[in-house]
C-alpha cells in the first residue's frame, strides 16, 4: 500500500511542478504549487517526517500561498514584467542547469533500489522528538535562528514602509491651505483671462 501511495504522490509531484513553470495564467501556476506542495507533504509522511509534513502544509500551503494569492489578486495576472531581450547566455545557463538536475535525478533513482531500507532507531519526525530536540540540543542554534528572521521581519517593514510620516504643526496646515487656495485662485483667473482672449478673437 506504501509502495502505491508514494507512486501517486510521486506522479502528482511531478504533474504539477512542471504545470507551474508550464501554465501561463498565474492563478493556475499558484493552486498547481498547492497541489505540489500536498503530494510532498504526503512522501514526508511516508518517511514518517510528520512534523515537517503538517509544517508545510500549515506554514507554505497555508500561509505563503495564500499570501501568493493575494499578491496576484493585486497586482493582476498582466503584472510581470514585460517581454523583453532574451539574452542567450541565460538561455545556455537554463540549459545547463536543467541538464544537470536531470544528471542528478538520473544518477539518484539509477542507485537507489526498493530493497534497501533505511534503518532508523527511535521517533525522529513526530512533533514530540522535534520540539524536545529544539528546546534540549540545539536550543541555542534555534535561539540564533529565530532572533535572525525576527531581524529580517523587522528590516522587511523598516525597507517597505520607508520613513515615518512627519506630523504638520498647526501653522504648516494654515500656511499650505492659503498656499493652496491662492495657487486656485490664480488657476480661475487665467482661465477667466483665456476665456476672454478666445471671446475677443472671435469677435474681431
Amino acid at each position: 500500500m506504501d509502495i502505491v501511495v508514494f507512486f501517486l504522490a510521486a506522479a502528482a509531484a511531478i504533474a504539477t511542478a512542471v504545470a507551474v513553470v508550464a501554465q501561463k495564467n498565474p492563478f493556475v501556476s499558484a493552486l498547481a504549487l498547492l497541489g505540489n506542495l500536498v503530494s510532498l507533504a504526503v512522501l514526508m509522511l511516508l518517511l514518517e517526517a510528520q512534523f515537517v509534513a503538517i509544517a508545510q502544509i500549515i506554514v507554505y500551503a497555508g500561509a505563503v500561498m495564500v499570501m501568493f494569492l493575494f499578491v496576484i489578486a493585486y497586482v493582476g495576472p498582466r503584472g510581470e514584467v514585460g517581454p523583453g531581450d532574451r539574452k542567450p547566455w541565460l538561455v545556455w545557463l537554463a540549459i545547463l542547469a536543467g541538464a544537470l538536475i536531470a544528471i542528478e535525478v538520473i544518477v539518484v533513482t539509477y542507485g537507489a533500489t526498493f530493497s534497501d531500507w533505511a534503518e532508523i532507531d527511535g521517533d525522529y519526525g513526530s512533533p514530540a522528538a522535534i520540539g524536545k530536540a529544539l528546546v534540549t540540543d540545539y536550543l541555542l542554534a534555534f535561539e540564533v535562528v529565530s532572533v535572525i528572521l525576527f531581524m529580517g521581519a523587522v528590516a522587511g517593514v523598516i525597507f517597505g514602509t520607508g520613513g515615518r510620516p512627519r506630523r504638520l504643526s498647526t501653522d504648516e496646515v494654515l500656511a499650505k491651505e492659503a498656499e493652496s487656495a491662492e495657487q486656485r485662485r490664480r488657476e480661475a483667473s487665467r482661465a477667466v483671462l483665456d476665456a476672454t482672449r478666445e471671446s475677443m478673437g472671435e469677435g474681431s
